[in-house]
Protein backbone atom coordinates (compact mmCIF):
# COMPACT_ATOMS: atom_id res chain seq x y z
CA UNK A 1 0.00 0.00 0.00
CA UNK A 2 1.45 3.96 -0.41
CA UNK A 3 2.12 6.16 2.36
CA UNK A 4 -0.33 9.02 1.83
CA UNK A 5 1.33 11.43 4.69
CA UNK A 6 3.79 10.11 6.66
CA UNK A 7 5.54 11.53 9.78
CA UNK A 8 9.68 10.98 10.28
CA UNK A 9 10.75 11.11 13.88
CA UNK A 10 8.64 14.38 14.86
CA UNK A 11 9.87 16.16 17.08
CA UNK A 12 8.06 19.15 19.27
CA UNK A 13 8.53 21.02 22.80
CA UNK A 14 6.34 24.14 24.31
CA UNK A 15 8.86 25.75 26.46
CA UNK A 16 10.70 23.43 28.58
CA UNK A 17 7.93 21.05 27.65
CA UNK A 18 8.24 17.72 24.99
CA UNK A 19 5.00 17.06 23.29
CA UNK A 20 5.84 14.88 20.59
CA UNK A 21 9.43 12.82 21.07
CA UNK A 22 10.28 11.27 17.93
CA UNK A 23 7.42 9.72 16.42
CA UNK A 24 6.88 8.20 13.33
CA UNK A 25 3.58 7.51 11.80
CA UNK A 26 2.36 6.79 8.56
CA UNK A 27 -1.19 6.54 6.93
CA UNK A 28 -1.53 4.24 4.01
CA UNK A 29 -4.12 4.40 1.09
CA UNK A 30 -7.41 2.72 2.25
CA UNK A 31 -6.78 2.56 5.81
CA UNK A 32 -8.22 4.28 9.22
CA UNK A 33 -6.18 4.46 12.18
CA UNK A 34 -6.86 5.05 15.41
CA UNK A 35 -4.91 7.45 17.46
CA UNK A 36 -5.19 6.36 21.46
CA UNK A 37 -3.78 7.72 24.71
CA UNK A 38 -4.58 9.95 27.64
CA UNK A 39 -4.38 13.03 28.20
CA UNK A 40 -0.86 14.92 27.70
CA UNK A 41 0.32 12.19 25.67
CA UNK A 42 0.62 14.14 22.59
CA UNK A 43 -1.94 13.45 20.48
CA UNK A 44 -3.49 16.76 19.63
CA UNK A 45 0.29 17.83 19.10
CA UNK A 46 0.82 15.12 16.51
CA UNK A 47 -2.46 15.92 14.26
CA UNK A 48 -1.77 19.97 14.43
CA UNK A 49 1.66 19.21 12.99
CA UNK A 50 0.26 16.51 10.52
CA UNK A 51 -2.05 19.17 9.42
CA UNK A 52 0.63 21.56 9.24
CA UNK A 53 -0.79 23.84 11.97
CA UNK A 54 2.10 23.34 13.87
CA UNK A 55 6.04 23.63 12.94
CA UNK A 56 7.89 20.83 14.79
CA UNK A 57 11.18 21.59 15.75
CA UNK A 58 12.45 18.75 14.03
CA UNK A 59 11.48 15.74 11.66
CA UNK A 60 9.72 15.53 8.69
CA UNK A 61 5.87 15.39 7.46
CA UNK A 62 5.92 13.81 3.99
CA UNK A 63 2.46 14.03 1.96
CA UNK A 64 2.76 11.30 -0.84
CA UNK A 65 6.89 11.79 -0.56
CA UNK A 66 6.76 15.69 -0.21
CA UNK A 67 7.24 17.69 2.27
CA UNK A 68 4.39 19.61 3.94
CA UNK A 69 6.41 22.46 4.71
CA UNK A 70 8.14 22.90 1.52
CA UNK A 71 7.61 25.08 -1.07
CA UNK A 72 3.97 22.89 -2.03
CA UNK A 73 2.69 23.23 0.95
CA UNK A 74 -0.17 25.20 0.45
CA UNK A 75 -1.02 22.53 -2.60
CA UNK A 76 -0.53 19.10 -0.03
CA UNK A 77 -2.40 21.42 2.66
CA UNK A 78 -5.51 21.10 0.26
CA UNK A 79 -5.22 17.19 0.04
CA UNK A 80 -6.17 17.21 4.11
CA UNK A 81 -9.33 17.86 6.17
CA UNK A 82 -9.07 19.20 9.88
CA UNK A 83 -11.36 18.46 12.48
CA UNK A 84 -9.57 19.88 15.54
CA UNK A 85 -10.78 20.99 19.42
CA UNK A 86 -11.54 23.83 17.60
CA UNK A 87 -14.75 24.02 14.46
CA UNK A 88 -12.28 26.79 12.65
CA UNK A 89 -15.90 28.32 11.72
CA UNK A 90 -16.31 31.82 11.74
CA UNK A 91 -19.06 32.52 14.31
CA UNK A 92 -20.69 36.02 13.12
CA UNK A 93 -21.05 33.60 9.37
CA UNK A 94 -23.87 31.61 8.47
CA UNK A 95 -23.32 27.83 8.23
CA UNK A 96 -23.90 28.43 4.46
CA UNK A 97 -21.75 31.37 4.12
CA UNK A 98 -18.67 29.13 6.12
CA UNK A 99 -19.03 26.52 3.62
CA UNK A 100 -19.49 29.01 0.73
CA UNK A 101 -15.78 30.86 1.90
CA UNK A 102 -13.91 27.49 2.46
CA UNK A 103 -15.12 26.22 -1.07
CA UNK A 104 -13.12 29.85 -2.65
CA UNK A 105 -10.42 28.76 -0.59
CA UNK A 106 -10.05 25.16 -2.04
CA UNK A 107 -11.58 26.08 -5.65
CA UNK A 108 -14.07 23.59 -5.03
CA UNK A 109 -15.92 22.94 -8.43
CA UNK A 110 -20.13 23.28 -8.70
CA UNK A 111 -19.75 24.88 -5.35
CA UNK A 112 -23.08 25.89 -4.65
CA UNK A 113 -24.44 22.26 -5.46
CA UNK A 114 -22.12 20.77 -3.15
CA UNK A 115 -22.41 22.96 -0.54
CA UNK A 116 -26.45 22.57 -0.74
CA UNK A 117 -25.77 18.94 -0.29
CA UNK A 118 -23.37 18.61 2.45
CA UNK A 119 -26.19 20.96 4.34
CA UNK A 120 -28.94 18.59 4.02
CA UNK A 121 -26.60 15.52 3.97
CA UNK A 122 -25.28 16.78 7.71
CA UNK A 123 -29.17 17.94 8.76
CA UNK A 124 -28.29 21.36 8.66
CA UNK A 125 -30.25 22.44 5.61
CA UNK A 126 -33.03 24.40 7.85
CA UNK A 127 -30.30 26.02 9.88
CA UNK A 128 -28.36 27.25 6.89
CA UNK A 129 -29.13 30.82 6.83
CA UNK A 130 -28.61 31.36 10.84
CA UNK A 131 -24.77 32.80 12.27
CA UNK A 132 -22.89 29.69 13.66
CA UNK A 133 -22.89 31.06 17.11
CA UNK A 134 -27.01 30.40 17.09
CA UNK A 135 -25.89 26.50 16.50
CA UNK A 136 -25.52 24.03 19.67
CA UNK A 137 -22.38 22.23 19.68
CA UNK A 138 -23.65 19.86 17.75
CA UNK A 139 -24.79 21.27 14.97
CA UNK A 140 -21.20 22.94 14.89
CA UNK A 141 -19.68 20.14 15.48
CA UNK A 142 -21.63 18.52 11.88
CA UNK A 143 -20.61 22.08 10.01
CA UNK A 144 -17.46 21.67 11.03
CA UNK A 145 -17.23 17.57 9.38
CA UNK A 146 -19.07 19.39 6.33
CA UNK A 147 -16.19 21.89 6.10
CA UNK A 148 -13.65 19.13 6.43
CA UNK A 149 -15.44 16.82 3.62
CA UNK A 150 -16.36 19.76 1.64
CA UNK A 151 -13.05 19.44 -1.14
CA UNK A 152 -13.43 15.73 -0.57
CA UNK A 153 -9.19 15.36 0.65
CA UNK A 154 -7.89 12.33 0.80
CA UNK A 155 -6.35 12.56 4.05
CA UNK A 156 -8.63 13.27 6.94
CA UNK A 157 -6.97 14.27 10.25
CA UNK A 158 -9.58 13.80 13.14
CA UNK A 159 -9.42 14.87 16.82
CA UNK A 160 -12.55 13.95 18.67
CA UNK A 161 -14.87 13.98 15.34
CA UNK A 162 -17.55 12.75 17.49
CA UNK A 163 -17.72 15.23 20.36
CA UNK A 164 -21.27 16.35 20.36
CA UNK A 165 -22.76 14.72 18.18
CA UNK A 166 -26.27 13.28 18.61
CA UNK A 167 -25.94 8.70 17.28
CA UNK A 168 -27.14 9.74 14.13
CA UNK A 169 -24.45 12.22 13.16
CA UNK A 170 -22.02 9.45 14.73
CA UNK A 171 -23.77 6.84 12.30
CA UNK A 172 -23.04 9.41 9.36
CA UNK A 173 -19.75 10.38 10.49
CA UNK A 174 -19.05 6.42 10.13
CA UNK A 175 -20.76 6.15 6.84
CA UNK A 176 -18.30 9.21 5.75
CA UNK A 177 -15.31 7.42 6.60
CA UNK A 178 -15.99 3.55 5.46
CA UNK A 179 -16.70 5.97 1.94
CA UNK A 180 -13.35 7.36 2.46
CA UNK A 181 -11.40 4.28 2.65
CA UNK A 182 -13.07 2.50 -0.16
CA UNK A 183 -12.19 5.50 -2.43
CA UNK A 184 -8.47 4.94 -0.95
CA UNK A 185 -8.20 7.47 1.20
CA UNK A 186 -6.74 7.66 4.74
CA UNK A 187 -7.84 9.09 8.18
CA UNK A 188 -6.23 9.73 11.94
CA UNK A 189 -9.09 9.34 14.14
CA UNK A 190 -7.91 10.40 17.60
CA UNK A 191 -10.55 9.72 20.85
CA UNK A 192 -10.60 9.10 24.27
CA UNK A 193 -13.29 6.73 23.26
CA UNK A 194 -11.18 3.29 22.69
CA UNK A 195 -13.92 0.83 22.21
CA UNK A 196 -15.63 3.07 18.96
CA UNK A 197 -12.27 3.74 18.05
CA UNK A 198 -11.33 0.64 17.98
CA UNK A 199 -14.33 -0.60 16.15
CA UNK A 200 -13.91 1.83 13.65
CA UNK A 201 -10.18 1.61 12.85
CA UNK A 202 -7.89 -0.68 10.82
CA UNK A 203 -5.18 -0.46 13.32
CA UNK A 204 -4.20 1.43 16.45
CA UNK A 205 -1.47 3.21 17.93
CA UNK A 206 -0.79 4.40 21.21
CA UNK A 207 1.09 7.58 22.40
CA UNK A 208 2.43 8.48 25.56
CA UNK A 209 4.17 11.04 26.72
CA UNK A 210 4.96 11.49 23.64
CA UNK A 211 6.47 8.98 22.08
CA UNK A 212 4.76 5.70 20.28
CA UNK A 213 4.18 2.61 22.71
CA UNK A 214 2.74 0.50 20.56
CA UNK A 215 1.08 -0.33 17.58
CA UNK A 216 -0.96 -3.50 16.30
CA UNK A 217 -4.30 -4.31 14.06
CA UNK A 218 -7.40 -2.70 16.10
CA UNK A 219 -9.41 -6.21 15.30
CA UNK A 220 -9.30 -8.46 18.15
CA UNK A 221 -7.61 -5.77 20.52
CA UNK A 222 -9.05 -5.59 24.19
CA UNK A 223 -10.51 -1.89 24.91
CA UNK A 224 -9.82 -2.97 28.40
CA UNK A 225 -6.37 -4.03 28.21
CA UNK A 226 -5.11 -1.11 26.74
CA UNK A 227 -6.58 1.28 29.12
CA UNK A 228 -5.08 -0.82 32.05
CA UNK A 229 -1.41 -0.67 30.45
CA UNK A 230 -1.48 2.88 28.69
CA UNK A 231 -3.71 5.02 30.56
CA UNK A 232 -3.28 6.44 34.38
CA UNK A 233 -5.76 4.28 36.79
CA UNK A 234 -8.63 6.71 37.90
CA UNK A 235 -7.91 8.07 41.58
CA UNK A 236 -9.76 6.01 44.44
CA UNK A 237 -12.64 7.38 47.00
CA UNK A 238 -9.98 7.95 49.32
CA UNK A 239 -6.97 9.37 47.27
CA UNK A 240 -9.56 12.44 45.97
CA UNK A 241 -10.84 13.82 49.47
CA UNK A 242 -9.43 16.71 50.42
CA UNK A 243 -8.16 17.78 53.53
CA UNK A 244 -10.50 19.00 56.13
CA UNK A 245 -10.86 23.13 55.95
CA UNK A 246 -9.56 22.61 59.88
CA UNK A 247 -6.24 20.46 58.84
CA UNK A 248 -5.69 22.85 55.61
CA UNK A 249 -6.06 25.85 58.34
CA UNK A 250 -3.57 24.18 60.15
CA UNK A 251 -1.18 23.45 57.56
CA UNK A 252 -1.69 26.68 55.93
CA UNK A 253 -0.42 28.65 59.24
CA UNK A 254 2.72 26.26 59.84
CA UNK A 255 4.24 27.00 56.62
CA UNK A 256 3.94 30.64 56.85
Amino acid sequence: MTSLIEARLLRKSFGPVPALRGVSLDLQAGELVGLLGSNGAGKTTLIRCLASLVRPDGGQVLVNGEDLFGSSSARLRARMGLVGHQTLLYDSLTAEENLSFYASLYEVAAASRRIGMLLEEFGLLHRSQEPVRALSRGMQQRLALARAFLHEPEILLLDEPAAGLDPAAGELLQNRLAGLRQRGGAALIASHDIAATLALADRYVMLRAGRLVAAAPAPGADPRRLREEHYPPAPSPMASRTASPVAGARMGGAGR
